[in-house]
């Protein structure tokens, strides 16, 4: 994986204005990683997609990981630190890639789902119609007392023990983060979506180096291009000494 420069971010966030999350999380994958192929990387599991979205946000954006979040029992907002690298430190190896299970007089055999699947369902556009296309498209095999099963017809106590195992073997795919409210004292878990928080730094990045843009290409006439070029570092002291 390598890094994009300011230039490659740029235009990822205005082709990408438009698209589903998942689709910008495998643009971004894409970008960085141009030694793998589309397919190997829409066959990544989620908890892979988004371990690989976190080191590459180090890159660009640094480790620390800095949230807000409201708490549900009273009005007070509440600010939470991430640090990337211990949470992708969960993430294991190499996942499990076809899990059996035996519940209830159910024998089932699925795989995990992968960034291909997270595309579908952004398609659909509806979350509980997503929610059965995920079954249908992981779920290999399923027999109850040796007859084929629909996916449909399952009981909603299977399903959510299929969802559970899967979140097992493949931890990053829902990061939860425990909170407890300093107001209220009010404690609960509230999910951390890299691909959402990812972008939205991107968006905001955007906006400001557009804004440099706008200055120094006013005050030197520099082009674009020689303008993203610059390093951070660089472009801050043209930026103080004209006064901006």
């Amino acid at each position: 994986m390598r890094s994009l420069s300011a230039h490659e971010l740029l235009e990822f966030w205005e082709q990408n204005l438009a698209r589903a999350p998942a689709h910008r999380a495998f643009e971004l994958l894409a970008g960085a990683c141009p030694d793998s192929s589309l397919e190997s990387l829409a066959a990544l599991s989620i908890g892979e997609r988004d371990a690989r979205l976190m080191a590459l946000r180090e890159t660009v954006f640094g480790g620390g990981i800095t949230g807000l979040a409201t708490c549900p029992a009273c009005p007070e907002r509440l600010e939470f630190s991430l640090d990337s690298a211990a949470i992708r430190a969960q993430q294991k190896a190499e996942p499990e890639r076809e899990i059996d299970l035996s519940v209830a007089g159910y024998n089932l055999r699925f795989r995990l789902p992968n960034v291909q699947d997270a595309m579908a369902v952004a398609a659909v556009g509806d979350s509980q119609t997503g929610a059965g296309m995920i079954l249908r498209h992981c779920l290999l095999t399923a027999q109850h007392e040796g007859e084929l099963v629909d996916p449909a017809c399952l009981p909603s106590k299977v399903v959510d023990l299929v969802a559970q195992r899967m979140a097992d073997a493949d931890p990053l795919a829902d990061i939860q983060v425990a909170l407890v409210c300093p107001a209220c004292k009010h404690e609960w878990h509230t999910n951390f979506d890299v691909v959402s928080f990812f972008w939205a730094e991107i968006e905001a990045w955007a906006s400001r180096i557009l804004n440099d843009v706008h200055i120094l290409a006013s005050a030197y006439s520099w082009p674009e291009q020689e303008i993203l070029n610059l390093s951070p570092v660089r472009r801050q002291y043209y930026l103080q000494m004209i006064g901006a």
